[in-house]
C-alpha cells in the first residue's frame, strides 16, 4: 500500500484558483455548425459540434503526477542524461498545489519518492533523486506501471485533483507483461517511446483513458525535453474534469427530430438511451476542442416554411465542490422549407470529415506497411493527399498541417528500414492523436502542431531556453497563469459571460415563440 501521499498545499491567493467573477458555468461550451435549411421531406441533417474549454487557466485542477521511468541498462549514457534534463524541467514547472511521485523500473520497480507536494524543499529532494538515477538491469514495464498506478489508487487526498501517469521506456520488455496491468480507476496513461528500439506497439497499447502515445527522437538534449514540455502544458491546464456532452430530443412539443441516427465523437465512450446520447470526454485542457459529428433524422413536414427545433445540447461536469452539474447549452434550430431540395454540407463539416478520412488513411497505410506492402502504403497516402484538394476551404490552417503530416509519413516510408526506425511510430502516434483529438509528438513536436494548445506553444519555447541554459529561472504553472491574466484580463470571465448571454438569448427566443404561437391561435 502507498497511502503515504503528502497532504496537498493549499493554493496561494490568485494562483490556480477562481478569481473575482470566475464561475463554474462556462468552463466548457459548445458551438454548432450545420445547414440552416432543410426540405419538408423526411431528411438527415449532419451537425458539427465544437466542444471546447475555457482559454483561461485560472481555476485549473491541481495535478497528481506519477512519472514511471525506464532505468534499464540500455538507458546508460546520453539517454539517461536527456531523461534527467527533462525531469528537471518537469519539477520546475510544478506549482506548490501539485504533487509528484517518481517510480523507476529495470528488472524490478522502485518508488524512490512518495507523492510529494511541490514545496521548495520537496523540489530540492526530487532533483537530488533524479540526479542519482543509475541505469542497469533488464526491462520490466509491467512492474513499473503497476507501481505507478498503485501510488495513485492508494492516495488519501483526492478531492478535486487530477491523476495522471507518464510512462517512458526505450526498449522491449524482457520481464513480465505490461498488457496484463489493470487500471480500474481509469487513470490516464501517457506513454513515451524513446528511440527506435522501444516497443512501439506495446507503448501505444499502454496509452489509456485519454492519454497519448509519443515517440521521442534521440536528438541531443532537446528531444525528450520538448515532448515532456508538451505533456506538462496539458496536464497543468486541466480546466474541466470528467466532461460529458449530452444530446437530447428538444423539450418543445413541436420539434422535428425523429431520432439521433449517429454520434461520432472519435475515440470516446458514449451511452445511448431512447431520446438522448451522452459522450464522455474525460478531462479537457485549457484551449482544447473536441469535434463531434451528429446525424439527425428529421420527420416528414407539411405546410409553409417554419423554424423547427431539432436538438438540445448540454454539457455536464463536476463543479468546484466536486458536485456534478448539468449546464444547458443550446437548442439547435433549422428552417424547414418547401423550396429546399437537399441539405447543404457546410465547409467546416467538409473539413472535419476530410480530417477523419485522412486519419483512416494513415491507419490503412500503416497496416499495409506492417505487412511489407510499402508501395501500396505509399499509394494510400498519395490518395489521401489528393483527397485534401477537394476540401472547399483550402485556407483552413488544418489543411496545410494535414498535408505536412502525410508528406512526413511518406518520407518515413522510403525504405523498410526507415519505416521500422521512424515511420511506424509516427503513424501510431498520428492515429491516436486524431482519434483522441489531443496533441502528441510524432517523433518531433514542431513539424505537425495539430491539436496543440496555446500553453503548449509557450512551454515549447520555455523548453528550448531551458535546454540552452538549465540554470536560468523557469516559471511555475501558476506564474504562467498570472501572466496570461495580465495579457488578457477578460479571459477569466469570458466563458461565464458567454454562458449567461447564451442562456438569456435562449430564454428570449422561447418567449418569442410562445408569443407568436399565442398570436397565431388568436387570429384563428
Amino acid at each position: 500500500m502507498f497511502n503515504d501521499d503528502e497532504k496537498p498545499i493549499a493554493p496561494a491567493a490568485n494562483a490556480g484558483r477562481p478569481a473575482l467573477g470566475f464561475s463554474d458555468a462556462g468552463k466548457a461550451s459548445v458551438k454548432a455548425d450545420h445547414s440552416k435549411e432543410a426540405p419538408l421531406a423526411a431528411t438527415t441533417v449532419s451537425v458539427l459540434l465544437d466542444v471546447s474549454s475555457s482559454s483561461s487557466t485560472i481555476g485549473r485542477a491541481p495535478l497528481d503526477l506519477v512519472v514511471v521511468l525506464d532505468v534499464s541498462g540500455s538507458m546508460r549514457g546520453p539517454r539517461l542524461d536527456q531523461l534527467k534534463s527533462a525531469m528537471q524541467f518537469v519539477i520546475k514547472k510544478l506549482s506548490p498545489m501539485d504533487r509528484l511521485s517518481i517510480v523507476t523500473f529495470s528488472t524490478k520497480s522502485d518508488r524512490p519518492c512518495a507523492l510529494r507536494a511541490m514545496s521548495d524543499a520537496a523540489k530540492s529532494d526530487l532533483k537530488g533523486i533524479i540526479d542519482r538515477l543509475v541505469a542497469r538491469g533488464g526491462t520490466n514495464i509491467q512492474a513499473g506501471l503497476e507501481t505507478g498506478l498503485h501510488v495513485l489508487s492508494d492516495r488519501q487526498f483526492t478531492d478535486g485533483r487530477t491523476a495522471n501517469v507518464l510512462l517512458m521506456s526505450d526498449g522491449e520488455q524482457n520481464h513480465g507483461d505490461a498488457r496484463q496491468v489493470t487500471n480500474p480507476r481509469a487513470v490516464p496513461v501517457y506513454s513515451l517511446a524513446f528511440g527506435a528500439d522501444a516497443d512501439m506497439n506495446l507503448l501505444r497499447d499502454l496509452a489509456m483513458n485519454g492519454g497519448t502515445f509519443n515517440p521521442v527522437p534521440e536528438t541531443g538534449n532537446t528531444g525528450m525535453l520538448a515532448v515532456f514540455s508538451q505533456l506538462m502544458a496539458g496536464l497543468l491546464t486541466v480546466i474541466v474534469q470528467d466532461l460529458y456532452l449530452i444530446l437530447s430530443k428538444p423539450t418543445s412539443p413541436d420539434d422535428d427530430l425523429d431520432k439521433i441516427v449517429k454520434v461520432a465523437p472519435g475515440d470516446f465512450y458514449q451511452e445511448t438511451d431512447k431520446d438522448s446520447v451522452t459522450v464522455k470526454f474525460g478531462d479537457l485542457f485549457s484551449g482544447e476542442v473536441r469535434k463531434v459529428v451528429v446525424d439527425l433524422l428529421l420527420v416528414q413536414a407539411t405546410g409553409s416554411d417554419y423554424e423547427a427545433d431539432m436538438l438540445e445540447v448540454a454539457v455536464s461536469y463536476p463543479d468546484s465542490k466536486g458536485i456534478r452539474q448539468k449546464f444547458r447549452g443550446q437548442t439547435l434550430h433549422i428552417t424547414r422549407s418547401g423550396t429546399a431540395t437537399s441539405v447543404r454540407t457546410t465547409p467546416k463539416l467538409v473539413a472535419e470529415n476530410a480530417r477523419r478520412q485522412h486519419a483512416e488513411s494513415i491507419g490503412a497505410a500503416r497496416s499495409l506497411a506492417d505487412d511489407n506492402n510499402l508501395d501500396d502504403a505509399r499509394d494510400k497516402l498519395v490518395e489521401a493527399q489528393n483527397a485534401l484538394e477537394d476540401i472547399l476551404d483550402q485556407a483552413n490552417p488544418m489543411v496545410a498541417m494535414l498535408r505536412t503530416e502525410l508528406q512526413q509519413l511518406l518520407d518515413r516510408m522510403e525504405s523498410p528500414e526507415l519505416y521500422r526506425a521512424e515511420g511506424k511510430a509516427y503513424a501510431l502516434a498520428a492515429e491516436m492523436s486524431h482519434a483522441r483529438q489531443r496533441f502528441a509528438s510524432r517523433g518531433d513536436v514542431e513539424g505537425v502542431r495539430l491539436f496543440a494548445t496555446p500553453r503548449m506553444d509557450a512551454y515549447l519555447e520555455q523548453a528550448k531556453k531551458f535546454a540552452e541554459n538549465p540554470d536560468a529561472p523557469v516559471p511555475t504553472a501558476d506564474e504562467d497563469a498570472e501572466e496570461e491574466v495580465k495579457a488578457n484580463p477578460m479571459a477569466v470571465v469570458a466563458g461565464s459571460l458567454a454562458f449567461y448571454i447564451r442562456s438569456a438569448v435562449e430564454a428570449l427566443q422561447a418567449i418569442e415563440k410562445i408569443v407568436t404561437a399565442t398570436a397565431a391561435a388568436g387570429n384563428n
